[in-house]
């Protein structure tokens, strides 16, 4: 049997404030563990990269622009200016 999400829906609108309140917030934290999942691995792929970046540096096989240049750069690439 496949049941839809209107179905559930409709079977959930009939029960009492409580028991709705109670699906309520565990769908929510169900949400909210999914999103701070993948906050994490964002985080960790960010921190990852940081670090690639400073190892390359570090070892000079790479260098900084300053920001004016950087932003010329952005705009030839980008807006094509």
């Amino acid at each position: 049997m496949i049941v839809t999400a209107e179905k559930v829906l409709q079977d959930a609108l009939v029960l009492s404030d409580l028991e709705r309140a109670e699906i309520a917030t565990r769908l929510i934290e169900s949400l909210d563990a999914a999103v701070e999942t993948e906050a994490v691995s964002i985080e960790e792929a960010w921190a990852e990269e940081i670090e690639r970046r400073c190892a390359a540096l570090d070892a000079g096989t790479t260098g900084t622009t300053n920001w004016p240049e950087a932003r010329r750069r952005i705009e030839t690439e980008i807006l094509h200016k």
